[in-house]
């Protein structure tokens, strides 16, 4: 068969010539080549009927489920036409899915209507931006009813650890950090720039009365909480110094603190006249920050009290009404953070108004200076007290306590020298418990020196609204002592079980990280703290729908 083949080649080439056979042969196989082309796009519509239509199929996008915030799927929907036949075969495609040849089983039938949640979850950063934006988009009076009605629905039962928040020490820590969370992610404060210096936006850094002088310095440097546009404000600063004010208009020995009143009345009233935030809610959603002894000197007494042979003095007055008298709105209306938080005078009001928490801070630059203290087991002293007379606490205190009882080391002021100061440092750090009786007024800064050198603060100040109230649990770290209790004092505290002691003690060194005055803002500081509770006093305010 070659043979004959390799000779009918040969003879037609010679027969036709060359050109003529390639010629030939190229026609052939183009021909051919068509044929097949032609052929496998037949095969490929018979093969391919069965299959739906793909541009009359809707495929709805994810939808969001608001209680469970998972996505699911929407159901396809499938647009009928004129052929049966296709209709069937969608079905058919839509109720049968196979399975990969790996897992060797098969997938339950998913009918049209079914939903679909899918085991990926949106991007927890791309979520989060997505709920900053949505509120932005909110009004003030908007963002702070979102805000309460998240806090409402917050469990006690939620287990949310936060390595820095230590959950003995607060009434309820889910709820604090939740609502915690919202301010740093809603509040924004105007602050009014009238005002000239030194009373106004110079803060006073030094002394038992500096809080309020630290809380204006990282208030009007923050750029997180601070807003240049009043129209986007939730609160209002009123940015004055008691402390200055007192050095800039009180004049020595004249007994008369009205100017202070009516210097403060004019520059509320000069505000109302230019802005009109203050008349919108008559001075609700503005704040000051003070803190000072607002006594009339002209009613300070001096008198002698004995005590064992000894006569000391003792200074008694009759409290003088704060200087906020003069402005009715300023004193019932505009949320007041003050250290003297007494219930009894009419002044501050609890739920209201904030306490602020009196530090004496001596070096500006070192605001942690001499932190921290002994071991429970290293303190010998059963209490320690050492400071003035004055006030109506203390000299009772000296007369039943003062050089009584070896394991009580209760007496006068210590010398304030280098050497002295050192030793009541001392004191503090080997007592178990540190007795802070109210001065001129309730609030004494030694509550925040007890914390600061770990000493379990016992508390003598009737009417007296602890600083932090509205989150702390002031019964996990300290003792409260009535006054008229004062000669049960020893009794008091060696009735306290040792395990019990051991754990106030634990917590009044978790708790100082929350009265830390830093160099710059940290959170759940001082600062943070204490805005977080003029942040829950405007949040009572509000009324939700």
């Amino acid at each position: 068969m070659n043979k004959i083949l390799r000779s009918m080649i040969i003879f037609l080439m010679f027969r036709i010539g060359q050109r003529k056979l390639l010629f030939i042969g190229s026609i052939i196989t183009i021909t051919f080549a068509l044929l097949q082309i032609k052929t496998r796009h037949y095969q490929s519509m018979a093969m391919d009927s069965s299959l739906p239509d793909t541009n009359h199929l809707e495929i709805p996008p994810l939808i969001a489920d608001k209680q469970s915030e998972a996505y699911k799927v929407g159901p396809l929907t499938t647009l009928l036409n004129s052929s049966s036949q296709l209709v069937d075969s969608n079905a058919v495609v839509q109720e049968k899915v196979k399975i990969t040849q790996k897992r060797k089983r098969q997938m339950d039938v998913i009918k049209p209507n079914t939903s679909i949640t899918p085991k990926f979850s949106c991007d927890p950063e791309r979520r989060r931006m997505r709920y900053l934006k949505d509120l932005k988009t909110l009004s003030p009076q908007e963002a702070l009813i979102y805000a309460k009605k998240e806090i409402n629905t917050v469990s006690f039962a939620i287990d949310d650890h936060d390595p820095n928040l230590y959950a003995p020490l607060f009434r309820n820590v889910s709820i604090f950090k939740r609502s915690y969370e919202l301010m740093e992610l809603i509040l924004k404060v105007y602050i009014y720039q009238e005002g000239k210096r030194p009373i106004f936006h110079t803060p006073y850094l030094r002394g038992i009365y500096s809080s309020e002088g630290w809380f204006m310095k990282f208030m009007e440097s923050s750029k997180q909480f601070v807003t240049r546009d009043p129209q986007k404000a939730h609160l209002f600063y009123l940015p004055y110094s008691a402390r200055q004010l007192q050095h800039a208009i009180y004049v020595p020995n004249s007994h008369n603190i009205k100017p202070l009143s009516l210097f403060l009345r004019d520059y509320i009233n000069k505000l109302a006249s230019k802005y009109p935030f203050w008349n919108r809610t008559h001075g609700s959603d503005h704040f000051l920050v003070a803190c000072h002894d607002w006594v009339y000197d002209q009613y300070l007494y001096l008198t002698i009290i004995r005590i064992d042979c000894l006569f000391l003095p003792s200074l008694f007055y009759f409290q003088g009404p704060y200087t906020l008298k003069e402005h009715e709105e300023l004193t019932k209306n505009t949320i007041k953070t003050l250290c003297n938080a007494d219930t009894s005078e009419g002044v501050f009001i609890a739920g209201k108004d904030v306490s602020l928490p009196e530090t004496t801070i001596g070096n500006p630059r070192r605001p942690l200076r001499n932190m921290g203290g002994k071991k429970a087991s290293q303190r010998p002293t059963l209490a320690f007290f050492a400071g003035g007379l004055h006030g109506r606490v203390r000299p009772i205190l000296l007369k039943h306590w003062a050089n009584k009882d070896d394991d009580m080391i209760i007496s006068g002021p210590m010398s304030y020298k280098r050497s002295q100061s050192m030793s009541y440092s001392v004191h503090m750090k080997s007592s178990k418990y540190c007795i802070c009786p109210m001065g001129f007024e309730v609030n004494s800064p030694r509550i925040v020196e007890a914390i600061y050198n770990e000493c379990v603060p016992v508390i003598i100040a009737d009417n007296f609204v602890p600083p932090l109230n509205e989150v702390l649990d002031w019964s996990a770290f300290s003792v409260v002592v009535d006054e008229n209790d004062i000669e049960k004092l020893k009794e008091i505290l060696l009735a306290i079980p040792v395990k019990r002691y051991r754990i106030m003690q634990q917590n009044v060194r978790m708790l100082q990280r929350h009265f830390y005055w830093n160099r710059t803002p940290v959170k759940y500081d001082m600062f943070h703290m204490i805005l977080h509770s003029i942040w829950i006093s405007r949040l009572n305010q509000v009324q939700v729908p």
